[in-house]
């Protein structure tokens, strides 16, 4: 069996970026077990062995492997998902809405019981299980005792309280005719206020989309994030141990709040907020890591429970 795709050869293991873990047939079986072989089979260890693989390949320049943990199965399943996974060589951090039904999305997690439905469903599979929280009353519907079931929560600052009080998300269209933002500083000033209390509600593990600007206000982006305003946003995070995302679809933050944040002691993560098969895409969030000099101290990585 030879192949660039995940698939193994005599003389190792080869992963879609090009990486290759020396191991020759016998090593290959050793390592899954005899009777792991003989229960289920050389393909089924095999994809054991990828697994673990992937949690000990690191990128070139790096010395942490690959995780991105935005990583949503809309339009796809979790099988496709885990194949992709194993391909790239990149672990995945899957994420699903939480919150209450206010929150308009194809599915949104509510209750411990929606929400155990969901985890068993990742239960045995080479990812982390996380959620991505929607507005500040998130939690509402959940107990303790369920949520210490995920590896991780995310969520961002990207739908926020309307002019009529209502939950609006940011990245609509016309979104500048249910937010007030005229007054582009003024707006940027509430706008960070609302940061700082979604990094402050708990739990919380992961900040994604950071620095992200609506449309009207996205072509001002070095003029409005000041320094005072980074500032205050990464302290926050700082003071309730929240990671704070690179994100490879919106190539934010930029270098000048990256290099306050790490300053600060701040944890980093990597995600692509992606969705079949643009996920794992993490180009820009490599790049900045090597900038910054992260080490992977600097990363948040949990312990799955799986």
């Amino acid at each position: 069996m030879a192949g660039v795709n995940g698939a193994q050869d005599l003389n190792g293991l080869f992963l879609a970026n090009g990486w290759k873990i020396i191991m020759n047939r016998r090593q290959f079986i050793k390592s899954v077990g005899v009777g792991m072989v003989a229960a289920c089979g050389v393909f089924a260890g095999k994809r054991q062995l990828i697994a673990q693989t992937i949690e000990s390949v690191k990128a070139p320049g790096l010395d942490f492997p690959l995780m991105d943990f935005h990583v949503h199965l809309d339009n796809s399943t979790i099988e496709k998902v885990v194949e992709l996974s194993e391909k790239l060589g990149v672990k995945f951090g899957i994420v699903e809405h939480a919150g209450t039904k206010e929150n308009k999305y194809p599915i949104v997690l509510s209750n411990d019981e929606e929400l155990k439905q969901y985890i068993k469903m990742l239960e045995g599979k080479p990812v982390f299980k996380g959620v991505q929280t929607e507005y500040s009353d998130w939690s509402s519907g959940f107990s303790k005792e369920a949520l210490t079931q995920l590896d991780f929560v995310l969520t961002d600052c990207m739908t926020y309280p309307g002019k009529d009080g209502k939950r609006t998300k940011l990245f609509e269209k016309g979104v500048e005719d249910r937010v007030d933002m005229a007054d582009k500083e003024t707006f940027m000033d509430k706008y960070v206020d609302w940061c700082v209390k979604v990094i402050e509600s708990k739990p919380l593990d992961i900040l994604a989309n950071v620095s992200w600007l609506p449309k009207p206000l996205s072509q001002d982006y070095d003029k409005l994030w000041t320094e005072a305003r980074m500032k205050r946003f990464v302290n926050a995070a700082v003071q309730s141990k929240v990671a704070l995302e690179i994100s490879g679809s919106y190539e934010l933050p930029k270098m000048p709040f990256l290099k306050i944040a790490r300053e600060a002691g701040v944890k980093f993560t990597f995600g692509s907020n992606g969705r079949y098969p643009k996920m794992g895409r993490l180009d820009y969030s490599i790049k900045m890591a090597k900038e910054l000099g992260l080490k992977r101290s600097d990363m948040f990585i949990p312990v799955s429970k799986s």
